[in-house]
């Protein structure tokens, strides 16, 4: 037995002939609004993505600021875990530095990780908000373009997706529509001949 062979017509649902349904043209438009709508919605949240990633890494670094600090103490038994047994390769230690607040300097301790070969009384460079308080130091530049990077490339797919999902929904739902619109027409016309199939 030969196969049959399927031809595809590239845009049969935009050309005049007889089979063609309004459900047809109506699918063809929802496809070509939901591709289109897709490109658009997935640059802009591209955009808007990695505006707002580069916003927070700007805001981190703005509230930051380097000090430097003298190491008072090695916390005791910060560098290796009390179960395992597994050393780490930094430590806690207190650390003391000079904030600058209205015009006086004011002496303020916290703790923050060192390696484990430092010292009491060696410096070490640390990072404080704007309350005098130890934070983290600021994303390099490296890992801050990465940031923005990943946030836009994120978002773009994403949102795409949301407009093509809903674009398929919207499709599924006239066929639907399409297909029980033929079937009362084909029950109306079963009727009319006087007799059904079963």
């Amino acid at each position: 037995m030969r196969k049959a062979r399927r031809t595809t017509v590239l845009g049969w649902r935009w050309r005049r002939n007889p089979l063609r349904r309004r459900s047809d043209v109506l699918e063809a438009w929802i496809v070509l609004a939901a591709w289109t709508l897709a490109a658009v919605a997935s640059v802009a949240a591209g955009i808007v993505g990695a505006r707002v990633a580069q916003h927070v890494v700007d805001a981190g670094r703005a509230g930051r600021s380097p000090v430097t600090a003298v190491l008072v103490r090695i916390v005791p038994g910060s560098g290796r875990d009390v179960v395992t047994g597994v050393r780490y390769d930094r430590v806690v230690a207190t650390v003391r530095w000079s904030d600058v607040r209205d015009g006086r300097a004011v002496t303020r301790t916290g703790l923050m990780n060192v390696r484990p070969t430092a010292r009491p009384g060696s410096t070490v460079r640390t990072w404080t908000d704007g309350h005098g308080h130890l934070v983290a130091p600021p994303v390099g530049a490296t890992e801050a373009t990465v940031r923005v990077l990943l946030a836009g490339t994120g978002a773009a797919p994403a949102a795409g997706a949301t407009v093509l999902g809903t674009g398929y929904l919207a499709r599924l739902r006239v066929q639907r529509r399409a297909t029980e619109k033929w079937g009362a027409e084909w029950e109306r016309a079963g009727r009319h001949r006087g007799h059904t199939t079963g």
